[in-house]
């Protein structure tokens, strides 16, 4: 199965010291990754990552450890269906930011889940198709 992993399941993953291993969405992670399924990022997620480190050293350690992991590919639509649902949420009073928006529209174009730990995207997908993980 494929599979999006948000920013809040990366960081846990590969915080020091780390994470207990009964967290529920980094041994989801983890049995993905043995089972040889695809994990992919969205662009603003790996921008995230990288943009939280402190030294060069540490940038390149992270740029070659997630460089096996594809990215997800988004188009003018993907864009216009982030917009679109943000619209939608907001006035259903569901509020997140953009980039939350960006990451929904583009796993339910894709028909992938979203792994997260995040409780945002659980209120988003109550107006799209998009699939939490852990549910």
């Amino acid at each position: 199965m494929n599979l999006v992993v948000d920013t809040s399941v990366w960081s846990l993953v590969l915080r020091r010291p780390r994470v207990d291993d009964a967290n529920i969405p980094v041994q989801m992670f983890r049995a993905h990754l043995e089972s040889n399924n695809r994990l992919f990022l969205i662009g603003n997620v790996l921008q995230e990552l990288l943009d939280g480190l402190r030294s060069p050293k540490q940038l390149d350690r992270l740029v070659q450890l997630l460089e096996p992991f594809p990215l997800l590919e988004l188009d003018r639509s993907t864009y216009m269906a982030a917009a679109k649902l943000r619209t939608t949420c907001r006035t259903r009073g569901v509020l997140a930011g953009p980039i939350d928006f960006l990451i929904a529209a583009a796993c339910c174009q894709h028909g992938y889940p979203l792994l997260t730990a995040d409780q945002d995207f659980s209120r988003i997908a109550k107006h799209c198709d998009l699939v939490v993980l852990p549910e």
